[in-house]
């Protein structure tokens, strides 16, 4: 089987990079069932690199119905020892605007009716049991990459960022997005847990960049967050985060 060393976790907008040289596609099969789309092994800048779409090539799986264990399984089981991901966020924040980047560095995990772990039980009693420290869920290291990188290419971004997940497909109440608020979070997705959690428990470094495209629904000064304001958002800026990991997947050694 093929092998890269690096991950790529496309989120909306980013489905099927195309930063890739001598691309291949494979498909992959793990314990956990199918991963949400075949996996794409090429060269980008001289290293080897695996992708897969979060939501499917097509974009036809909901958030909550990604088979996240089967797609951090499927990385680790070519050889991957880092991934990056991507993915659209609301800014709970005013100082962070449509079209920030945020180099997330905390989650809260808010999700309800997923697979969280691949610890479901613990043969062997006490002694084996699995609890995985995680104060600091993404690398220091592809975080500082990333945050040299987006210095490099003077983009607007935020050096650090506490995401909360919910489960969607719906947006947040007005309510929840000022409780999401109150409790410390500066930018609301679907997507990075159990995404993040998944990766510490294989051993793999992660690190994800957000990409801000509304302000979810407690400034009720904007416009109501809507996917297609999302899409136009990210579109807007989808070449930014391509150079962005095109220029930092070489520092990664």
């Amino acid at each position: 089987m093929l092998k890269a060393e690096i991950g790529i976790i496309g989120g909306s907008g980013l489905d099927d990079l195309d930063i890739f040289k001598n691309a291949k596609d494979i498909k992959v099969k793990t314990r956990y069932g199918l991963p949400s789309s075949s996996l794409k092994i090429g060269e980008i800048n001289g290293k080897k690199v695996a992708l897969i779409a979060r939501h499917g090539r097509q974009h036809t799986i909901p958030p909550t119905q990604v088979n996240f264990r089967a797609n951090i399984q499927a990385l680790k089981s070519l050889g991957v020892k880092y991934i990056l991901a991507s993915t659209a966020c609301g800014s709970l924040r005013k100082e962070i605007k449509r079209g920030d980047f945020i180099i997330l560095d905390q989650f809260i995990d808010f999700t309800r009716h997923r697979k969280i772990t691949y610890y479901e039980e613990f043969s062997g009693g006490a002694e084996n049991a699995k609890h995985i420290a995680m104060p600091d869920p993404f690398s220091k290291e592809l975080r500082q990459f990333l945050i040299e990188t987006a210095k490099e290419l003077k983009l607007k971004f935020h050096p650090k960022g506490t995401v909360i997940t919910i489960e969607g497909p719906r947006f947040s109440t007005r309510a929840e997005s000022k409780m999401f608020r109150a409790w410390g979070a500066d930018v609301i997705n679907m997507s990075i847990a159990p995404e993040c959690i998944l990766a510490n428990e294989a051993g793999i470094q992660y690190a994800a960049v957000a990409m801000s495209t509304d302000y979810d629904s407690w400034a009720e000064e904007e416009e109501a967050v809507t996917w297609s304001e999302i899409l136009r958002i990210f579109g807007r800026n989808v070449e930014n985060v391509k150079k962005l990991f095109f220029q930092t997947i070489p520092k990664i050694k």
